[in-house]
């Protein structure tokens, strides 16, 4: 029986997955490591503590599956998460600067001013914002003591999560990246395959730096402490795209974590946003890569965290589901959860939460019924975007992974917003899949593209139950909550 190990490195733990022959998960680890906040906005990780976690962990799954190496490695990341590094001693030069981190609003700010935000999007199609590499990149080097003079040496090495675990595993034998990673950085032109010049001298960075970018199933190198080929690598968001085998243009995936990752693939060209949503990589094989529209969500799980840390009204994410069901069906609360201002596509940094409708009447029940809608109607914020964007986006079921979509109620009022069906997969470990697959695909153990799709298994479908008329008076009522909680200009 082959063996292949997914390494799923993410922003407050690293986890190690070990799937068999048929794809199925055997064994696993986690282990969580600090975070840290020098400052207000600033988010950083000890890049010591993601290489100690990632192989602590790799190597306990693997005991505890009973083998002593797997058949291939997969890797999947937090993304955009940046860390520069010597070539000569693989030592940081700087703590890794967390995705998070908003320490370049000025430098974002300052280059929007000089109108440089359309020739990025038309470039790389991302937004000019902190939330990407480049300008983290920058940062590192105008701010540590002889960083620039080193970069431009060619002594140093930067690299997303994926970058540097692959350095540290071949013993500084692989700088590489795959698309995906390489496509949220800010400096990859995301037509032409290639690390773009000019983005590159807009932000003074030497492109010595940057990593080999190569397919998502590819040849990375060698983990010699694991004793195998890293075979698949991919971003986590586009990791769950293709563990949920989202390979046609139309099908769409929704990761709900903390917040929500949509992605639609839109197939093999590019489409142009005009509603501020992302337009990136989805996976890249046999060198042709297959496009994403991507909007994000701050607030999911978040919410019903909310109601639990901050309300008190749970002990348990869970009670969520039995409390909505008991809610008082002619209350209407609107939550706007905007507690840190709201991402796609309003794109509104600076609004707050608000809540709308509130009766004597209204309590938890009510609270937590509100909450989980309100996933359910920035959703179809995403979907309505998307399909404004596209044409060819259509009607289109939805795959969905994440913790929150465990919570039924929340599924179902999903499917009745959005008006099409939601689909829960028996594997819900969707981000790892997604990168065994490609290892696995890569080493010849596990089918390919189409075998994949037709192995994918509906746990459950969640379809509308209520009519056009209520889903579009619903969708109003949220439309105009939102317009009262955006911030005036």
């Amino acid at each position: 029986m082959p063996y292949i190990l997914a390494m799923d490195q993410g922003t407050t733990s690293s986890r190690a997955i070990i799937f068999d022959g048929d794809m199925k998960p055997v064994a696993s680890a986690a282990e969580e490591f600090p975070q840290h906040f020098p400052a207000s906005g600033w988010v950083e990780h000890d890049p010591a503590d993601i290489w100690r976690t990632s192989l602590s962990t790799a190597k306990a799954a693997l005991e505890k599956a009973g083998i002593e190496r797997p058949d291939a490695i997969g890797i999947t990341n937090q993304r955009e998460t940046t860390i520069i590094w010597d070539r000569a001693t693989g030592e940081p030069v700087y703590n890794a600067i967390v995705w998070q981190d908003r320490r370049t609003e000025a430098t974002c700010a300052a280059l929007r001013e000089a109108g440089h935000e359309p020739m990025i999007i038309n470039k790389t199609g991302l937004l000019l914002d902190p939330y990407f590499s480049a300008t983290k990149i920058a940062w590192i080097l105008d701010n540590v003591d002889g960083a620039r003079a080193k970069a431009n040496a060619g002594e140093l090495a930067f690299g997303t999560v994926d970058s540097f675990l692959i350095w540290r595993l071949t013993d500084g034998k692989a700088h590489r990246t795959d698309a995906t990673n390489a496509a949220r950085t800010m400096l990859y032109n995301i037509h032409t395959g290639e690390w773009d010049a000019e983005l590159c001298a807009l932000l003074n960075i030497p492109m010595s730096l940057l990593p080999e970018v190569l397919d998502c199933a590819a040849e990375f190198g060698h983990a010699t402490a694991l004793g195998a080929p890293i075979l698949g690598v991919a971003g986590d968001q586009q990791a769950a795209t293709i563990g949920q085998a989202c390979f046609a243009p139309g099908m769409m995936k929704s990761t709900y974590g903390t917040g929500c990752f949509a992605l639609l693939n839109t197939g093999e060209k590019p489409v142009k946003s005009t509603n501020r949503l992302l337009t990136t990589i989805a996976y890249q094989l046999n060198g042709q890569p297959t496009y994403a529209l991507e909007g994000s969500i701050f607030m999911a799980g978040a919410v019903v965290q909310w109601l639990r840390d901050g309300l008190g009204i749970i002990k348990e994410a869970s009670e969520t589901q039995g409390l909505a069901e008991a809610a008082d069906p002619e209350q209407q609360l609107y939550l706007v959860p905007a507690f840190t201002g709201l991402g796609a596509p309003y794109w509104d940094a600076n609004c707050r939460g608000a809540i709308y409708g509130l009766t004597r009447n209204s309590g938890p029940a009510e609270f937590a019924k509100a909450a989980l809608e309100s996933v359910a109607y920035q959703t179809r914020d995403l979907v309505e975007a998307m399909r404004g964007d596209w044409a060819d986006a259509g009607e289109t079921v939805l795959r969905v992974d994440g913790g929150m979509c465990s919570n039924d109620w929340a599924m179902q009022a999903l499917a009745d917003m959005l008006g099409a069906d939601v689909d829960r997969p028996k594997v819900l470990e969707s981000t790892a899949l997604g990168a065994a697959w490609l290892a696995g695909m890569r080493a010849g153990v596990y089918p390919d593209m189409q075998g994949f799709s037709e192995s994918w298994a509906l746990e459950k479908r969640f379809s509308p139950t209520q009519s056009e008329s209520w889903r579009e008076t619903k969708y109003a009522g949220w439309k105009d909550a939102v317009s009262r909680t955006l911030s005036k200009p």
